[in-house]
């Protein structure tokens, strides 16, 4: 069987006392999903195990201890430990914090020596993952630093693409990082993740403004005028169709989201609130410009649920299914692309 038939999808267990082990037992119930993909959970069998008698799963769990012993087929948990300690659903917990870190940072280096094909990643807790030894703000930004790139948060549903020109900062650092090189550096990630993992030709990217009205002629703020719109224009006469900016307080509300392949929000709130607000629980958060296929859920842990066997496991199942399709694209994409058909000249 290969590559193409049955992907090995690495997936790190995030924070154990939130939703992430119910979302990721639930997602693997169905056996239809190992028929295409084998799951790898960086994790502790024996822990799962308990777990899954919790939530009433009927997933059947396949411990090892090398990533050599992979069972196509099977639900495979990789023994990142073999520490026990207590979980308490719903707490924030530093131990526990730890413990996710542990799994994320494995499964990303089984995803760069290629153990795994690619990477899903339940929800972490921000707060409690903060050492010495990791200090960042999230999973893209770690990410960033060991895969090659330029990674760029793009958040994917059915029907609506989102892009970030600035992520995890505060709002107040917004306008600083705002230049013509990142412009141009997020615009042509997204342009070459569209065509690449996407299977889009000719892309239409639009974006956001930055202040209200895009600033309205320099009135709420210069920075739409005098960085984003020349910047834009130049791009697109250099063959790039992208276009704005554009008001965001009206471009959802009018659906002109529709008339683009992606859309360029220039901080996160203003891009994840209407994608939240329009696909919650059903979008995928995508690290698009890497070299390696990253994805996970739209929800983060959801401690209020966790360990009440509520947790709706959808959006984690799509963003396995996105790992999968971006996978299987960039193959493609790759075989196109390396011995291109030759065109002949005309003979006049």
């Amino acid at each position: 069987m290969n590559k193409a038939e049955n992907i090995l999808v690495g997936i790190s267990i995030g924070d154990l006392n939130g939703i992430g082990s119910e979302v990721v037992l639930k997602t693997f119930e169905d056996p239809r999903m190992l028929e295409f993909c084998t799951p790898v959970i960086f994790a502790n069998v024996k822990m799962l195990s308990f777990l899954r008698k919790n939530f009433e799963s009927t997933a059947f769990l396949h411990g090892i201890d090398r990533l050599d012993q992979i069972v196509p087929g099977k639900i495979n948990v990789f023994n990142l430990w073999k520490d026990s300690f207590n979980l308490e659903y719903g707490v924030v917990n530093d131990v526990v914090g730890s413990y996710a870190i542990k799994s994320f940072v494995a499964a990303t280096k089984a995803l760069k020596e290629g153990m795994v094909d690619v990477l899903v990643t339940a929800p972490i807790n921000k707060y409690n993952i903060q050492t010495q030894d990791f200090n960042f703000p999230g999973h893209t930004d770690y990410l960033n630093q060991e895969l090659d790139g330029d990674a760029l948060m793009l958040m994917v549903s059915d029907s609506l693409r989102i892009g970030l020109l600035t992520d995890h900062i505060p709002v107040t650092d917004v306008s600083k990082h705002i230049t013509e090189k990142l412009i141009r550096q997020k615009i042509n990630t997204i342009k070459q993740t569209l065509i690449q993992d996407f299977k889009i030709r000719k892309p239409k990217i639009a974006m956001l403004g930055l202040n209200p009205h895009c600033g309205d002629h320099g009135v709420i703020g210069k920075e739409d005028d005098e960085i984003l719109r020349p910047t834009l224009n130049k791009m697109f006469e250099e063959g790039t169709f992208v276009f704005g900016p554009y008001a965001a307080d009206s471009f959802f509300g009018t659906k002109s989201h529709e008339k683009f392949d992606a859309v360029i929000a220039c901080y996160h709130d203003q891009g994840l609130i209407p994608f939240k607000t329009l696909s919650f629980g059903s979008g995928v958060n995508y690290t698009a410009g890497l070299n390696k296929v990253r994805t996970s859920p739209d929800h983060g842990t959801a401690f209020e649920i966790a360990g009440k066997n509520q947790a709706d496991f959808t959006s984690f199942k799509e963003a396995v299914y996105l790992a999968i399709d971006i996978y299987k694209s960039r193959l493609e994409h790759a075989q196109i692309t390396e011995k291109p058909l030759k065109v002949k000249e005309k003979q006049f």
